[in-house]
């Protein structure tokens, strides 16, 4: 017989029990005595019998599935919190669904809703955008959700993140303090809340703090790859900015790498600071100073968050704020 089309129709006809008796056996029921028990589990592997998730799901209205959406699977930002999520949804006997979005809005509704039909127990969204129409997706869903290093000004979705305002203040303060009087903020698109309503207001509240004018033409909107950043580097010196606060770290190596082609002395001339110390920030040289993002924990807490909801235990707090550090390395004095 193909394994493939083994059923539980055929595993109990072998082990000479009800159907109802198999299935008390592959989801841990007490009540079957232990011979029964013992007999079931031969044939289950003697056959090689491997249960169809969605169909038990049908039957036990949990099919210990959970669905993770992604923005950008190639991102090394969101592939460190998906390494989290998916140790905790392995502790805790869950199945990954991987969706990745591209971080489009429109794919973002539509991918959530794939998996909603899939019947999946939970999800988890990363993403750098949360729009109405997807907050109202997220409502309507009959399954909890929780997001992962991604803001819900709203607050209405439960969530893991760390504090970004105060993150982006402190690097801020760090190269103000060190002389710098003239510094850039560039970051990916300034209509991702993240960046116009977290790590701006964190620049700007330093800025004020010690005294600083903002001065909007030192704010760079990128589409946050390294190319982007490599680009600005002639209008930037141009401006005589001697130091950045940079959002992700793949835009701080464009920029890096940029100012490094024009014998621009990193950080003896110019100061850098980046945002989530990824590998890439250790990878470059000289390395990136940079917030210390604990982005495998961000992944870990919301996937424990979920598991807490789904299986109606009591959750103390539903948007949840991790430490943060600031590690300096050889791209700041």
């Amino acid at each position: 017989m193909n394994k493939q089309n083994i059923t539980i129709y055929d595993v109990a006809r072998e082990s000479k029990v009800s159907m109802a008796t198999v299935s008390r056996v592959l989801n841990g029921n007490s009540n079957v005595r232990p011979a029964t028990k013992n007999k079931v589990m031969n044939v289950i592997n003697k056959m090689e019998y491997r249960p169809n998730a969605v169909a038990r799901g049908l039957a036990s209205k949990k099919t210990t599935t959970v669905g993770v959406i992604i923005p950008d699977v190639t991102d090394e930002y969101f592939a460190s919190l998906a390494r989290g999520i998916d140790d905790i949804a392995s502790m805790y006997k869950y199945n990954i669904i991987l969706a990745n979005s591209d971080d489009d809005s429109s794919k973002q509704v539509k991918v959530l809703n794939n998996l909603l039909s899939k019947q999946v127990d939970g999800i988890i969204f990363m993403g750098n955008e949360i729009n109405d129409k997807l907050r109202q997706e997220f409502k309507n869903s009959n399954v909890p959700i929780v997001l992962a290093g991604s803001v819900d000004e709203s607050n209405s979705v439960p969530s893991v993140n760390i504090d970004y305002i105060s993150a982006v203040k402190t690097e801020t303060s760090k190269l103000i303090n060190n002389g710098n009087k003239k510094i850039a903020f560039i970051s990916g698109s300034l209509n991702q809340p993240i960046n116009l309503d977290y790590r701006l207001v964190g620049y700007k509240k330093a800025l004020q703090e010690k005294n600083y004018v903002f001065d909007k033409s030192l704010v760079f909107s990128t589409n946050g790859n390294y190319q982007s950043s490599y680009n600005l580097v002639n209008s930037i010196l141009s401006k005589n900015i001697t130091a950045a606060v940079v959002t992700n770290d793949e835009l701080a190596a464009g920029l890096l790498n940029g100012l490094t082609d024009l014998n621009i002395k990193v950080p003896d001339d110019f100061e850098i600071f980046t945002s989530n110390d990824t590998k890439i920030s250790r990878l470059v040289r000289p390395q990136l100073s940079s917030i210390t993002h604990p982005l495998y924990d961000v992944g870990a807490v919301a996937m424990r968050l979920l598991t807490k909801i789904m299986n109606n235990e009591d959750v103390d707090k539903k948007q949840v704020l991790l430490n943060y550090d600031i590690v300096e390395r050889q791209s700041t004095k």
